[in-house]
């Protein structure tokens, strides 16, 4: 197959390696040429425009078996999202309007949920999320749906929860710099899922999956903080983070306590996963940090 992977980066690179090694002709799009010589070391081709500049689309090529959407907004706020999500989906979507490819995987977020109460969440819980960026996506996810319902087109969602994976993981690269807290009794549920994981199901989703499909993306044990915390000072030796601190909403999904189920992906896709909780991922990941010398062992102390 032809593929095309948009925001070709910290889950399109892997996720290009392991078509390529299956055999298929992967493209890697990126708004900069800096990335060019890592693409091609994976065996991806590498090709330049922005989604959210329309006519940087045009000189493509447009004949794909698959695309693949995996562009992030990055550290910007509802501005970037509404562009990077929303406008960059109708850029996208207007561009392959003339010759639509077999499969079209977009990756969402499990922002989507607004829930607040610790409840169970599956593809048809309600999307009704506080956060103005959550909003972005729920409009985002809505445009795709509508054009399957209307012209067919072969799109699957993934609802995908917060990754974490080499170098990345945002509670536990503040446990490792003493700067995480315990947000009142610890109480919150944290939902994961390891970035190879996130790409082998991207991949068992271009080959198998229905089109009109929505998926969450989340491995199976969805933690507690305070489990979360207590894990990593066991293993590594350190003390907690401190507790007690104010439950504060994150700048950009808002305040949300829920667990988010992976049943439909398991039983439809028949998806193992690699990593089936944040113990076996982190376990490789500080392995690996030990390895190259970048875990200080004497922080905490």
């Amino acid at each position: 197959m032809r593929a095309l992977i948009v925001g070709c980066g910290y889950v399109g690179l892997p996720l290009g390696a392991a078509l390529v090694k299956k055999g298929h002709e992967v493209f890697g799009l990126r708004r900069s040429p800096s990335a060019a010589s890592e693409l091609k070391n994976a065996g991806i081709q590498p090709l330049m425009a922005d989604i959210t500049c329309p006519e940087t689309l045009t000189a493509l090529p447009r004949s794909w078996d698959w695309v693949v959407n995996t562009v992030s907004a990055g550290g910007g706020g509802l501005p970037a999202y509404r562009q990077a999500y929303l406008e960059g989906t109708r850029n996208l979507m207007a561009w392959l309007k003339e010759q639509p490819p077999k499969k079209y995987v977009y990756t969402s977020s499990t922002g989507v949920y607004g829930q607040t109460d610790g409840s169970a969440v599956k593809e048809e819980s309600p999307t009704v999320p506080a956060a103005e960026t959550g909003r972005v996506l729920v409009e985002t996810e809505r445009v795709l749906i509508q054009a399957f319902r209307e012209h067919r087109f072969p799109v699957v969602i993934l609802r995908v929860a917060g990754i974490y994976g080499p170098g990345r993981g945002h509670w536990f690269q503040q446990f490792l710099k003493n700067e995480a807290r315990i947000e009142g009794r610890g109480e919150r549920l944290l939902n994961m899922v390891h970035r190879d994981d996130v790409a082998g199901i991207i991949v068992e989703c271009l080959e198998s999956a229905h089109s009109g499909s929505v998926y969450n993306v989340v491995d199976d044990e969805p933690i507690t903080q305070w489990r979360y915390f207590h894990w990593l000072a066991d293993t590594l030796g350190r003390h907690l983070p401190p507790a007690g601190g104010e439950v504060e909403p994150d700048r950009k999904r808002g305040l949300t306590n829920k667990k988010v189920l992976n049943r439909r992906l398991k039983m439809e896709l028949g998806y193992q996963f690699k990593y089936p909780t944040f113990r076996e991922g982190l376990t490789v990941e500080i392995q690996r940090l030990e390895e190259t010398g970048q875990l200080d062992s004497s922080a905490g102390e």
